[in-house]
């Protein structure tokens, strides 16, 4: 084994870049390990997790870049080194493959779009409230794609925002669709008269998902950030998209999505609901329907379900709300229930998505004795040690605790392969409750570079004596660049069952335990 590490000085590069650029090393010949990160405390103490921390990366400061690689051979540890240098130049050489020019800052980048209105933000979050601020104070909106900015920093952009008439999305907003353009993680979905707003990314996902599904179309769908419902922010993103959705000619139907606000926020939204001549649909999973049918909304218990009352709301009664599990599905239980044993007991997820991961518990909680999960706020309900499994349990793989210093999974769901195979080896996983996201922004093949390790699992689970089933959403449409029916052939040549929607897929888990 040999090992190496480098550090550059002063050396800024945006975090996606560097997530997708450790990622596709990962998996290069000959490379057991490798980090290329900012050099943020967070980024050290993987380093000194994986056994690569030096001295000099100790000392490096969060301007730095680290560049570690442990590697089986000296001629694989070069060639690795040499195709991050390769990549990393390429993107600051200020010509794109495709011959676009680059910017270093927001200054420039406007010297090349004067008239441009928006502003994506992605760097550490030490300065991403720093480069919001300017780009407010140049007048365009701002999508902080960036986590770990404080709480007061995010409560001062969006007072500064709605001061300005200017939107605050994020932080940690990682979708949006603003006049039929996916920003981050979004799917390509058919332009149309509903418009979403929205405190999680995958919610987003898969109520526009759904609402393509059936035919209809997205005006915008604008993301606030995970904590724009909380206390200390009060809700000011979600009043103001609301209000901007109702002024908007192209939008017929508003949708909330989010889970449970703060009781002092959701009594805000309350009253600005009141004030609205569309149709509101209020999608707050583990919510309450009462005070959102007292003010003339429509509660959604579900992200399918918001997606078709918005449907209905635009005057198509005919889509008709169903959640029936098929003839097809129905008989793939009844023969995977035939082949298990019975010291398989529990359903194990295993989530991209963080929205998703609640849904589904929100979905097979009534039917069960106890869930855990790391997405939990009931406190019988956290699980103890994301790491290992324990009666029915969900797991975010997109939670911090799984992507320090490494891509998030829908950006590289192969980091989820070693907890299939684990799960896959206790004898009481009755079944594999997984999600594949595509779009903008996810993996090229995200089932592509699975199916080895669900073969794998499937083969464990053979050699000692049991049968193991799994079910599958994928969060995409028909025009999402991955090919939705593609990534569908993958998993039915596995006998994978594959849902309709993520609440059909934890529906049918059910039926299966």
């Amino acid at each position: 084994m040999v090992s190496k590490v480098m550090i550059e000085k002063n050396a800024y590069h945006d975090s996606v870049t560097l997530m997708s650029l450790s990622g596709s090393i990962s998996k290069t010949d000959g490379v057991k390990q490798a980090v290329v990160s900012m050099a943020t405390q967070m980024n050290k103490e993987l380093l000194e997790n994986i056994g690569l921390m030096t001295e000099e990366a100790n000392n490096a400061s969060e301007n730095d870049l680290i560049i570690a690689i442990d590697a089986d051979s000296k001629e694989h540890m070069e060639a690795a080194f040499e195709k991050i240098e390769e990549e990393l130049n390429a993107k600051k050489g200020g010509k794109k493959k495709n011959g676009e020019t680059s910017a270093e800052n927001t200054e420039t980048a406007l010297t090349f779009l004067p008239d441009a209105n928006l502003a994506v933000i992605s760097v550490p979050g030490t300065y991403a409230a720093r480069e919001a601020r300017k780009a407010l104070n140049k007048n365009l909106n701002v999508m902080i794609f960036s986590d770990n900015v404080t709480i007061e920093e995010e409560r001062e952009l969006k007072e500064l925002g709605r001061d300005k008439g200017l939107f605050v999305m994020g932080p940690d907003c990682g979708t949006a669709i603003i006049n039929n353009v996916g920003l981050c993680f979004a799917n390509k979905v058919r332009p149309g008269n509903i418009g979403l707003v929205g405190a999680s990314g995958t919610g987003l996902q898969e109520v526009s998902v759904q609402i393509d599904r059936l035919g209809e179309g997205i005006s915008q769908a604008i993301g606030v950030g995970g904590r724009d419902l909380q206390e200390p922010i009060g809700g000011i993103m979600m009043l103001e998209g609301m209000k901007a959705l109702e002024k908007d000619e192209n939008t017929k139907v508003i949708v909330l999505i989010s889970k449970p606000p703060a009781a002092s926020v959701q009594e805000k939204i309350m009253e600005q609901i009141k004030t609205m001549t569309k149709p509101v649909v209020v999608c707050f999973l583990d919510g309450d329907a009462t005070d959102v049918e007292k003010v003339g909304a429509s509660f959604a218990g579900t992200l399918r379900q918001g997606a078709v009352l918005a449907v209905q709301a635009l005057g198509n009664s005919d889509k008709e709300w169903t959640n029936a599990i098929s003839e097809k599905q129905t008989n793939w239980i009844k023969s995977q229930k035939e082949e298990m044993n019975s010291s398989q007991k529990y359903i194990r997820g295993l989530f991209c998505g963080g929205t998703l991961t609640s849904e589904a518990l929100t979905v097979i909680r009534p039917h069960v004795e106890a869930i855990k999960s790391n997405v939990a706020k009931r406190a019988n309900e956290k699980l103890e040690d994301v790491h290992a499994s324990s009666g029915n349990t969900l797991v975010d793989l997109g939670d911090d605790e799984f992507t320090q210093g490494k891509p998030h999974p829908m950006i590289e769901p192969s980091l989820r392969n070693e907890r299939i195979i684990e799960e896959a080896k206790d004898p009481e996983t009755a079944v594999l409750l997984l999600d594949f996201e595509l779009g903008y922004g996810s993996h090229e093949d995200p089932v592509g570079v699975t199916v080895e390790a669900l073969e794998e699992a499937q083969k464990i689970a053979k050699e000692n004596g049991r049968h193991l089933p799994i079910i599958a959403y994928i969060c995409g449409t028909s025009t999402d660049k991955q090919s939705y029916s593609e990534q569908a052939r993958k998993l039915e040549s596995l006998n994978v069952c594959i849902a309709e929607s993520n609440e059909q897929a934890a529906e049918i888990a059910v039926k299966l335990i």
